[in-house]
């Protein structure tokens, strides 16, 4: 018999219903995906090393092969609603061995970029507080406390952070944005809004397109955190898609705006040059502050500060509650020991929160420990194995959708995860054609990370096997 992943709507053991709407989910989304944090990270080093002026397309072009991917991911949502999401999905399409090993391979990847984001969190935090009260502790200390603040908010529930993060999000979406519409509505900098240098064929193909299309996927990280939170979704059926479809539109219309906005305030001629000195300094993130700060005062460089802080906190928040209701839709399984999935008398998977917690501890204290830097190591290497794996998933998604509906041929369930699947492809082998770029480091480095998507991607489908033998007299179903 094939086991169904669906949960039961009155499963005793089912996460807090009727928990979140579109808005709620929404933030989750966001969270995950940093605005503040991707446009300060990516932009310069996709604007140097890809097209320059033409970065705004790329933006767009990505925005398009994850909405092909989401309406198959969608239409599959509809008839799947667990926490397990890609686990569920590909185990529903491909087999539940597959759904397993999609499941390891996605607990790497969200781990991963929480432990990447907890590098670049407590260097920024050190920054901050060395530079506002004299106390300059190792970074690691405030990853550390942070860690222990994420489990407390883990453990009060979806709803409260959900709260949490509604309010950082909306602080680092609306700065943004503020310096985006003040640069238009004064018709842009000393070149104009360069609409034409910007938006135009040529734009788009030249310098390495390719380059900066790697890196416009790569901000749209997150956005399929939507199918996590169906179970706590108010009517997951109409939540879930809505959430899924405005994530993608937003994020690709918002990080396409900015940057123009951006390459619009420095000029398309000298944009390039700009962030080009940012990133020699070692402070990418100064190109786009730089700029907030010409058009909003110097006001907005302390706010920025701030705001780059709880933008990586609302992420390591967000994918805190990914990772634990992963833990939780594996042990609910019987993939994982059931002990896994205790909720406490919130309906809060506490205990997959406290193994979450220990993972990241372990990912991210060697660093500490060897006294690496924890932006050129930690943050670089592990945000890029985090992006290579999600892409992975991404594809073995639009296959299983594919799988699943056979026999009921159409344009959602067929030609748009087809057209999804050869986009993601692309994106896979720009990653890898590229990683050394992607990551900063040596080649080695590179292809050792690589090499460890497939190699917990088989762990995972060992995993599988093993646990469908000793579970055989069970039924999912």
């Amino acid at each position: 018999m094939t086991p169904s992943l669906e949960t039961p709507p009155q499963a005793p053991d089912r996460l807090k219903p009727n928990s979140l709407g579109v808005l709620g989910i929404l933030f989750f989304v966001f969270s995950g995906q940093a605005p503040l944090t991707g446009i300060a990270g990516a932009a310069p080093i996709a604007i140097v090393l890809g097209n320059g002026a033409g970065v705004p397309m790329a933006y767009l072009a990505a925005g398009v092969i994850v909405l092909l991917f989401s309406i198959g991911f969608v239409a599959m949502g509809r008839h799947v609603v667990h926490a397990g999401a890609f686990y569920a999905y590909i185990g529903r399409g491909l087999g539940q061995n597959a759904g397993v090993s999609s499941a390891a391979v996605a607990l790497f990847a969200y781990n991963t970029i929480q432990a990447a984001m907890y590098g670049l969190y407590g260097v920024v935090v050190q920054g901050i507080v060395a530079k506002y009260t004299g106390l300059d502790a190792p970074w690691w200390i405030w990853a550390l406390l942070t860690m222990a603040i994420v489990q407390v908010f883990g453990a009060l529930g979806i709803d409260i952070g959900a709260r949490v993060l509604a309010v950082l999000v909306a602080a680092e979406f609306s700065l943004l944005g503020v310096f985006a519409l003040v640069t238009l509505f004064q018709g842009g900098g000393p070149e104009g809004l360069a609409v034409t240098e910007t938006f135009s064929l040529s734009a788009a193909l030249s310098g390495a397109p390719g380059v900066a299309l790697m890196f416009a996927i790569a901000s749209m990280f997150g956005f399929e955190a939507t199918a996590i939170y169906g179970e706590e979704a108010r009517d997951a059926h109409r939540t879930v898609p809505r959430a899924t479809y405005l994530s993608v539109v937003i994020v690709t219309g918002f990080f396409a705006f900015v940057t123009w906005m951006l390459i619009s305030y420095y000029g398309p001629s000298q944009v390039v040059g700009a962030a080009g000195e940012a990133l020699d300094a070692g402070d990418g993130a100064g190109f786009v502050f730089a700029a907030v700060g010409g058009q909003l005062g110097g006001w907005s460089g302390t706010v920025l500060e701030i705001l780059l802080a709880t933008s990586l906190f609302a992420g390591i928040l967000a994918f805190h509650n990914s990772i634990t209701r992963y833990l939780f839709s594996l042990s609910r399984d019987r993939v994982l020991p059931a002990s896994v999935s205790r909720l406490n008398k919130r309906h809060a998977p506490w205990r997959a929160g406290l193994i979450q917690t220990v993972v990241v501890v372990c990912f991210t204290m060697p660093f500490a420990i060897l006294g690496k830097d924890p932006v050129l190591t930690l943050f670089s290497w592990f945000s890029g194995v985090a992006v290579l794996a999600m892409m992975l998933l991404y594809f073995l998604t639009s296959l299983s959708v594919i799988a699943f509906f056979k026999g009921r041929r159409s344009f959602t369930t067929l030609v748009a995860p087809i057209l999804g699947a050869a986009g993601i492809a692309t994106a896979v082998w720009l990653i890898v054609a590229n990683f050394q770029t992607l990551i900063g480091g040596t080649a080695t480095t590179a292809v050792w990370l690589i090499a460890s998507v497939p190699v917990v991607a088989l762990a995972g489908l060992i995993l599988g096997i093993i646990r469908r033998r000793v579970i055989a007299p069970h039924s999912l179903d």
